[in-house]
């Protein structure tokens, strides 16, 4: 290992830098990523429909889905910000392994059978069967802008870690490696993107376990691990407030989570076309549960590394002492620091860093590309077009959508506060959007009037809430306490900013919905979706009966709407009832 030492303010703080073998492992991570795409794309089997690029010809198995869908759901700030989280407050964060089970039991139950049974390219193409085209133009928009406000953040934020240990410009990675991402999406379509994510997907595990042996390794075991903890107060798991206004509890974790994560598992297009690409409907499930597992680990190891990185630092913040310049290059230079005695280590963690984000960019490159062809290209086009030409339809617009992230995380380096504006976006639209889909397929009297007067009210609301509390935020009349650090063992002297400990500010200037948690942006959005969407609904016209079809509904309320259906049947000619229940009774083939 290669280290380069600097003098700072303090005396004695050192730039931890990458020696050569980080580098062979990092270029050859990215090299393996691109001869896979290469492979797909020149060698693969042709993909001749845009289903079959998008869907990989239904051939697809299900472990390298299974990982992949891991590899994309946990991204780059994910990996880099669970330790941090944990570092700065503590465990309640690892609640989110408790939170991912009832995700994964409600995408079971609830959405994925509607979503496989209709075979739909695009999750919003259900919005349009269910309700009509302009409730599923205004969720395809919202998805799509959010979406290339989130790619940049997901690019820019493990940037921040490679630039600091190889001192490259920042803007020169997040460019090359944005083209390496776009270029083997482009080329290898969903097939691509699966092989690559699982690669990195194991890199990325593995690296993070062998890190976590040598952390404990030098600790000197567990055990001063959870002491060392335990006494710094990280250890956090059982607290019941039911308060909404604090900022983690056990319920606004378990609770917000829960629903929080339905957007990025059960509705989202990059998660639902990869259960589509599996060719039965039990092994998209069977990919689910190894998803759900898989998730509940990587949070656990991700959790115990910000204990570890605490107990390495518990009486020398790296932070107080200027040695990283932000909280989210904690896991970095931590990895830097006790990786002397393994060269290569660093390159091949910082490798499966970056092949989170690349996982992220890649399935989320090649979702919007299909939505973008079904709900805005397609449509527009007068005359009828091969599938070779949408194909290649499909793969300008994954170049263009690249294009677009890779300019704006430009506007995300000007613009520090743009990333956490950013992050809570994705809590405010994240409720219209599952309350959208939960509407629809659970209401059977939800017409689109409804769910459009719900959806916006959802987005109007909870924008006033998040918005506005960013702003108290930003102006400091909201704060949130960290827990306690120490700089008594650095053996230097040091400046420390001590951090205000209330969260309320002394004054009722700031309106009490701006307190609420982070954690339940998503619960509140999709609660103000059903209820202006229920009245809405009650208000206006019933939908029409033959419109609305039983494959629309989770199979619960498949039942029951079913049931409703033969009690109102009222035909003279029994034949002709009993033909017209057994239609009915034939779209219910997944229960």
């Amino acid at each position: 290992m290669d280290y380069n030492s600097t003098l700072g303010d303090t005396g004695d703080e050192k730039m931890l830098m990458f020696g050569w073998l980080d580098f062979i492992f990092f270029i050859l991570m990215l090299g393996l990523s691109t001869l896979i795409g290469i492979y797909f794309g020149i060698w693969g089997k042709k993909e001749d429909t845009p289903k079959e690029y998008l869907h990989g010809g239904k051939t697809m198995s299900t472990a390298p889905v299974a990982v992949s869908l891991m590899s994309s759901f946990l991204s780059g700030i994910m990996m880099m910000g669970s330790p941090t989280e944990v570092y700065l407050y503590g465990t309640l964060y690892w609640l989110v392994s408790i939170s991912i089970v009832f995700v994964g039991l409600m995408t079971n139950f609830f959405f994925l059978p509607v979503f496989y049974e209709l075979q739909v390219t695009s999750t919003y193409e259900y919005l349009q069967l269910r309700f009509n085209r302009h409730v599923r133009i205004m969720a395809s928009l919202i998805w799509t802008i959010s979406l290339l406000l989130y790619i940049p953040i997901v690019v820019y934020v493990p940037a921040l870690a490679l630039g600091q240990v190889t001192g490259v410009n920042i803007h020169v990675i997040t460019l090359t490696i944005s083209v390496i991402c776009i270029f083997y999406t482009m080329l290898g379509g969903i097939k691509a993107v699966v092989w690559t994510d699982l690669l990195q997907g194991v890199v990325m595990v593995v690296a993070s376990i062998v890190v976590i042996i040598l952390g404990v390794n030098q600790l000197g075991g567990f055990g001063v691990l959870w002491e060392r903890s335990q006494l710094g107060g990280r250890i956090r798991i059982f607290e019941m407030s039911v308060s909404p206004f604090k900022r983690m509890t056990f319920w606004t974790v378990v609770i917000g989570k829960s629903f929080g994560w339905l957007g990025g598992v059960a509705v989202s297009q990059s998660m639902v076309q990869k259960f589509m690409a599996l060719p039965t409907y039990s092994k998209a499930r069977t990919s689910l549960f190894i998803f759900c597992l898989e998730v509940m680990f990587v949070t656990t190891i991700s959790c115990l590394t910000g204990l570890l990185i605490y107990a390495r630092y518990y009486d020398c913040d790296p932070i107080s002492t200027k040695a990283i310049s932000r909280p989210d290059q904690l896991l970095p230079y931590y990895v830097m620091d006790i990786s002397q005695s393994l060269p290569g280590l660093p390159g091949l963690f910082v490798a499966g860093i970056f092949s989170a984000s690349l996982s992220t960019m890649s399935s989320s490159l090649n979702s919007l590309s299909a939505t973008l062809f079904e709900d805005f290209i397609r449509p527009c086009l007068k005359n009828k077009i091969s599938d070779k030409t949408a194909n290649n339809i499909i793969k300008c617009l994954v170049i263009i959508a690249g294009a677009v992230c890779v300019l704006n995380v430009l506007v995300v380096d000007k613009l520090g506060s743009v990333l956490q504006l950013s992050m809570s976006l994705s809590g405010f639209t994240g409720g219209a959007m599952i309350g959208l889909f939960s509407f629809g397929m659970s209401y059977p009297r939800g017409n689109a009037k409804g769910a459009l007067a719900g959806s916006i009210s959802s987005l109007l609301i909870m924008g006033w809430i998040v918005f506005g509390a960013q702003k108290e935020m930003a102006e400091g009349r909201i704060k949130q306490p960290l827990l306690p650090t120490s700089v008594e063992g650095c053996g230097y002297n040091v400046t420390v900013t001590t951090t205000p400990s209330p969260v309320f500010s002394s004054d009722d200037e700031v309106f009490v919905l701006y307190h609420l948690s982070f954690m339940y942006f998503c619960p509140v959005g999709i609660l103000i979706v059903f209820v202006v969407g229920a009245i809405v609904s009650h208000l206006t016209e019933e939908p029409e009966a033959e419109k609305v079809k039983p494959v629309f509904f989770t199979p619960i309320v498949r039942k029951y709407y079913m049931k409703k259906r033969e009690r109102s049947l009222s035909y003279s000619n029994k034949a002709t009832a009993e033909k017209e229940l057994v239609a009915l009774f034939s779209q219910n083939q997944i229960t």
